[in-house]
């Protein structure tokens, strides 16, 4: 279970108001919560109710349109062209359209991460090459993006986003395009990750997939972010008392 009472905020939402320009309604109305460190969240929400935005809040594909966001200790505000680099590297992001490079093999995209950083060629395709075998992928080290399934593209985008293991992990719907037993494995990585440190938040809309796992879980409907117990499946403490506990 999760350890939010022995572990320091990480991300930190200051009554966080968001509206695309031009529209009268807001993603986000008055958010304050707070994600803590070697913790693991679900974040869940029709579609079309902002999970997607608040992800990209987080890693500054956004900006508040009022309130302030923390992240790292540092306000995404403040962030400019030549910070924005060594902030993104702390965070793994897995989108849900992947985005591979289509030149590069999987295990090449993988490796590249890790190449960025200065590691060897050689090391950084032995860890590409481990983390895909154990996603199921070792036998396509050397193909394409186009010569894969969506679901075994989304297994690539998130060996890429995990291999620098990350202090947080930001998913997308990972488990969106794939079986069960893929699911299942996906998150087993994750909660591996957990265990060395990172911070992962996940966005689905699979109820099945939170309900069956026990962390923490916060819910977008209207504006509004909400604290559910995945055990209890009822709703706990809004977001906002959630800040004073």
């Amino acid at each position: 279970m999760q350890l939010a009472e022995k572990s320091s905020p990480l991300v930190d939402f200051q009554d966080v108001n968001f509206s695309y320009k031009g529209s009268k309604q807001d993603v986000l109305h008055k958010v304050n919560v707070i994600f803590r460190s070697h913790s693991f969240y679900f974040l869940t929400g029709d579609s079309g109710m902002g999970k997607t935005s608040f992800l990209k809040l987080i890693y500054n594909g956004l900006l508040p349109t009022t309130g302030n966001i923390s992240v790292f200790g540092i306000n995404t505000k403040n962030l400019n062209i030549n910070s924005l680099p060594d902030f993104r590297q702390q965070i793994g992001i897995v989108q849900q359209n992947c985005e591979l490079f289509e030149h590069l093999t999987i295990q090449e995209n993988v490796a590249l991460a890790l190449k960025l950083q200065g590691v060897t060629a050689k090391k950084a395709n032995m860890y590409a090459e481990e983390l895909l075998a154990w996603s199921g992928l070792g036998d396509y080290l050397k193909r394409f993006s186009k010569e894969l399934s969506e679901g075994q593209k989304q297994r690539v985008a998130v060996a890429r986003a995990v291999i620098r293991k990350p202090k947080l992990l930001l998913a997308d719907e990972p488990t969106g395009n794939v079986d069960e037993a893929q699911s299942k494995r996906l998150i087993g990585l994750f909660k591996e990750l957990v265990k060395m440190g990172t911070t992962v938040i996940i966005a689905t809309h699979n109820r099945q997939l939170v309900a069956s796992k026990g962390y923490t879980e916060y819910r977008l409907r209207h504006g509004d972010l909400r604290e559910y117990s995945a055990l209890r499946g009822t709703s706990s403490l809004t977001a906002q008392l959630m800040r004073k506990a």
